[in-house]
């Protein structure tokens, strides 16, 4: 276990391993903001259907979601490229807010058919939206980090080679900047 510990943190202290870190809490600021609509909507405000809710709240969500990836996990700055970032980036988020949509529905229904009370359904809608995006989190920072905001002018980094600032990849990974 405590070799596990070790093997973590010395990840944690790589280039790629700092964008995971950040990516993680960008990712639980991006739930707690989609999990808290979606409640509030659905569960106490009881404005529209799960599914609806659901909808809005990930599209509130997506929006600091977008600016804090670019900007802190991945420390791109300037203006975004409409084509290479803005785009895909909503793409792979309205992609995820399909499936978590459609978990919310599966969700709903299956609370409906056990014959739940609404506070108890509104906890299941949460659940099985969340379940969804848990589900989608580490295909989207692959995707992310070797697709989509890339440092294309940075030189590739090899397993085994020193990265720029000395230090060796001891660790096996590969990255596409430091």
């Amino acid at each position: 276990m405590i070799a596990l510990a070790r093997r973590l943190l010395a990840l944690a202290r790589t280039p790629t391993g700092r964008k995971a870190v950040k990516y993680s809490t960008v990712s639980l600021i991006s739930i707690a903001v989609a999990q808290t609509v979606l409640f509030l909507t659905f569960g106490v405000g009881r404005i529209a259907p799960a599914m609806e809710c659901n909808i809005l709240a990930t599209a509130v969500a997506t929006i600091p979601s977008y600016n804090l990836n670019r900007r802190w996990a991945w420390g791109k700055g300037g203006k975004s490229h409409l084509w290479k970032e803005v785009v895909p980036f909503w793409t792979i988020s309205f992609i995820g807010l399909a499936f978590s949509t459609g978990m919310a529905g599966l969700g709903a229904h299956i609370a409906q058919g056990a014959g739940l009370p609404h506070l108890w359904a509104s906890v299941v809608v949460n659940v099985f939206s969340l379940t969804a995006y848990g589900i989608l989190w580490v295909g989207k920072f692959i995707v992310f980090n070797q697709l989509l905001f890339v440092d294309r002018g940075a030189p590739v980094v090899a397993e085994g080679d020193d990265l720029p600032d000395g230090r060796g990849d001891r660790i096996g990974l590969t990255r596409q900047s430091a």
